[in-house]
């Protein structure tokens, strides 16, 4: 059954961390040589908190979360520096036995597309059963009982009737709610969330996130929520790590980073949200130009220094640390302190 906490279940949890990503360095081979895909990257996720990963593609985002899963191709991809500590253990030293037995029970993961990510030859309801099946070792009936009250849970209509259809014969929002069931069926304690809205219209997509939500307040679980849309972030969200290039440059709480951000590259993604009632030319979109660097080319200096409007000489010269400028934020640029970033136009 979920495990429904009560109110004030959060004062009688652990003050640490779920998860700790410490200094997390991920390499890939690559026929030009290795590459960097994450450089360096840390963070917390505490319990019963959702925090979102942010950036552009190729920004190391979904590199993160496969790293964290332990789900990257060992022919060309490994973890070469840092620590993943959940509940204190690492998982980076962590077998691919045990890393599968973590998989799917105590950290459950869910994808941008439901059809790349579901078995079409398989109904739903053997998919969700079979992911109760492989941890809690239940019976087939009591697998496939778990299954409907999954599927009742996450809202989809008849769980009954639909635990049959196959993933074709449901709509895109329909097969993300499987995919939500199949991930939260053993009672994780960490969801990962890599884009699980960015393939779906505005209507579904606000519809996942309502229920992610109240999935999260019913359970408890943690989230780690993987995009590159800030508006999402503002609806979900209770902290933001803003990635670029592999690296974090710009962490804070959502209002903080939404009223204050201190890191042209997050102004710069800010501006570029579209808003509703907008008059006039000096209210268009300002997309960022340029794109983030190939890991094989990066800029000297700070990553970002050839599409910001502030870049100086010395951002090409000399790479600015993740500094902590007060609690619970953290910036990677030299010039924070004398920048006004409020009105996000911070890129050329």
């Amino acid at each position: 059954m979920i495990a429904v906490l009560p109110n004030d279940a959060a004062s009688s949890i652990d003050n640490d961390p779920l998860l700790r990503v410490d200094n997390l360095s991920t390499e890939f081979a690559t026929e030009d040589g290795l590459v960097y895909a994450v450089d360096g990257l840390s963070f917390d996720i505490g319990h019963r908190e959702t925090l979102a990963v942010v950036g552009e593609s190729g920004s190391g985002k979904s590199v993160t979360a496969l790293s964290i899963m332990g789900l990257l191709d060992p022919s060309v991809g490994r973890v070469v520096d840092g620590k993943i500590l959940f509940q204190g253990e690492d998982l980076v030293r962590k077998s691919a036995a045990d890393m599968r037995a973590i998989r799917g029970k105590a950290i459950s993961m869910i994808f941008q597309e439901p059809m790349t990510s579901l078995n079409p030859v398989y109904t739903v309801g053997a998919q969700i059963s079979e992911a109760v099946r492989v941890h809690n070792h239940v019976s087939r009936r009591s697998a496939r009982a778990r299954a409907v009250e999954m599927m009742e849970l996450v809202g989809i209509p008849e769980p009954a009737r639909r635990l049959d259809s196959f993933p074709h014969e449901m709509s895109g929002g329909m097969r993300q709610r499987v995919m939500i069931a199949i991930a939260l069926a053993c009672d994780p304690q960490l969801l990962i969330a890599d884009e699980p809205t960015t393939a779906l219209d505005v209507t579904v997509q606000a519809q996942i996130l309502e229920l992610m939500r109240d999935l999260q307040h019913r359970t408890g679980m943690s989230i780690l929520f993987i995009t590159h849309d800030l508006g999402v972030v503002a609806q979900i969200a209770d902290r933001v790590v803003v990635m670029y290039a592999g690296r974090a440059v710009e962490e804070a709480p959502v209002a903080a980073l939404f009223s204050n951000p201190l890191m042209p590259y997050t102004a710069g993604l800010l501006h570029s949200i579209p808003r509703s009632g907008r008059a006039g030319d000096h209210d268009r979109l300002n997309a960022i130009t340029g794109g983030i660097p190939s890991p094989l080319e990066r800029p000297s200096g700070c990553s970002f220094h050839p599409r910001c409007a502030y870049a100086r000489v010395a951002c090409k010269a000399s790479a600015p640390a993740f500094e902590q400028v007060a609690p619970g934020r953290r910036v990677r640029c030299l010039y924070w302190r004398e920048l006004d970033l409020t009105a996000g136009a911070a890129a050329s």
